[in-house]
């Protein structure tokens, strides 16, 4: 059996054990019942990206990044605080294969989350008859997925620089805060400071260091409604909407999950080494 397979393993049966887990799936189910509620306004025949649309993107927004920062970052934290480091120092495991075994153990508990909670939102709607169908549990999945292993990546980086769930937290609240809250005022204050043709390229580029932003923008755009982002989106619509717009996110959602892993592994061997 690989190092991998072991630490997913333990790592599955650590986060099934973890109160923290089952609060954000209390607090999820809780979600995606206000997402039927919302979801039951929209009547047939409208577009696919409606108000109610939107307003289910956000709230999944507000929290699905906040769950999988904390959980993530407080999974490699607390075995700083425990000892487990130490311990794992002793033995043949490479930090390389510790964190692909967090990084798919932790996606297994967080997808489980997800699953329930969706699943949740397709069977009230199928009860209360609000034709909740398959391509709408399908979108917001796929939307909620990506968000999860763009942050996935991020919660492991905090969780390998954080001494402990103090810090691991205050980094996690943090991340959060910038990408999710105040996101909008700091995008237009810096581009604000910047000439005016410099503003595209720059608002792309932005756009591109906010797993939250980019995965909004793209999932908009893939239903149709990127006429609604304006002007300064217009290459970033045309590229998205083109048939090689969903390779081009598949390709650099690798690419960000490899660095963000890469940078785990480098801070925590470096952790190791020291003690």
């Amino acid at each position: 059996m690989s190092a991998v397979w072991i630490i997913a393993k333990r790592e599955m049966k650590l986060g099934y054990r973890n109160p923290w887990a089952y609060s954000f799936l209390a607090l999820f189910s809780v979600f995606s019942l206000a997402l039927v509620l919302i979801q039951s306004n929209r009547a047939a025949g409208l577009p696919a990206y409606t108000h109610a649309t939107a307003t289910m993107m956000n709230l999944i927004l507000y929290l699905l990044p906040m769950m999988t920062l904390l959980l993530g970052a407080f999974s490699v934290t607390a075995e700083k605080e425990d000892g487990t480091r130490d311990l794992l120092s002793t033995y043949t495991l490479s930090s390389r294969a510790y964190m692909a075994g967090k990084f798919v153990g932790l996606v297994a508990v967080l997808a489980s989350i997800l699953a329930a909670g969706f699943g949740l939102f397709g069977l009230v709607g199928a009860w209360l008859g609000q034709g909740v169908t398959l391509a709408d549990l399908a979108l917001f999945l796929g939307f909620s997925a990506a968000i999860l292993l763009l942050y996935l990546g991020i919660a492991l980086m905090i969780g390998a620089l954080a001494a402990n769930r103090w810090q691991a937290l205050t980094m996690g609240v943090g991340v959060w805060f910038v990408t999710v809250l105040a996101w909008p005022t700091l995008l237009i204050a810096s581009l604000n400071l910047m000439p005016h043709s410099a503003v595209k390229p720059m608002l792309t580029l932005l756009t591109f260091c906010n797993p939250a932003e980019l995965v909004r923008l793209f999932t908009v755009i893939q239903l149709g409604a990127g006429s609604i982002l304006g002007p300064a989106y217009v290459q970033l619509v045309e590229g998205a909407s083109g048939p090689w717009g969903p390779v081009v996110m598949a390709g650099f959602g690798l690419l960000w999950l490899a660095v963000f892993q890469t940078l785990a592994v480098w801070v925590w061997e470096r952790g190791r080494r020291r003690g």
